[in-house]
C-alpha cells in the first residue's frame, strides 16, 4: 500500500520511539523511508533593555544545526539499516518545520508522512501548536500520527 514513508525526527524521545515504531511499520509493509530533519534557522538577535548577547556567529550555529541533524539522522538510519529497511536521510534549514516537512514528503514523492503528537492539550495546544496538526491541515499526503 504505502511504498515510501516521510518520518520527520527531531531527536527527542517521543520522536526516537516514533523512528522505531516507524521502521517496524516500513519493514511489515516493505516500503522504504526517508527521514527527515527540519534545521532551525540562526535566531534574529533582539536589541534593547535586558536583551540576551549570543556571541555565536551564523556560521557556528549552522555548523552546529548540521552537527546536530547529522547525529539524529544517522542514528535513526542504523536503526532502519538494522532492520534491513532501505532508508535515505535529509535535511533542511527552515524557520517553519511543518513546511519543510511538507515540502520534503512532496520532494522525495513520499505516500505517507510518519510523525509523533506530543499529544499537548488545552492552553499549551493553542499557545505553543503543533507542527503534526499543522501538517494534517496543509498536506495533502496521507499522515499517520504515533503517540
Amino acid at each position: 500500500m504505502f511504498k515510501h514513508v516521510l518520518v520527520p525526527t527531531d531527536g527527542s524521545p517521543l520522536s526516537e520511539a516514533t523512528v522505531a515504531r516507524a521502521v517496524s511499520f516500513a519493514k511489515d509493509a516493505n516500503a522504504r523511508i526517508t527521514f527527515f530533519y527540519a534545521q532551525p534557522d540562526f535566531p534574529m538577535p533582539i536589541y534593547g533593555e535586558g536583551a540576551l548577547i549570543d556571541p555565536t556567529t551564523p556560521e557556528q550555529f549552522a555548523q552546529a544545526a548540521q552537527a546536530e541533524a547529522q547525529r539524529i539522522l544517522d542514528k535513526a538510519k542504523k536503526q532502519a539499516d538494522d532492520a534491513g529497511v532501505v532508508a535515505d536521510v535529509d535535511t533542511l534549514v527552515n524557520e517553519v518545520p511543518y513546511e519543510a516537512i511538507i515540502d520534503a514528503a512532496n520532494r522525495h514523492e513520499c505516500d505517507l508522512i510518519f510523525m509523533a503528537s506530543h499529544g499537548r492539550k488545552g492552553i499549551a495546544s493553542l499557545l505553543l501548536g503543533s507542527e503534526t496538526q499543522k501538517v494534517l491541515t496543509h498536506t495533502k499526503i496521507p499522515v499517520l500520527i504515533y503517540r
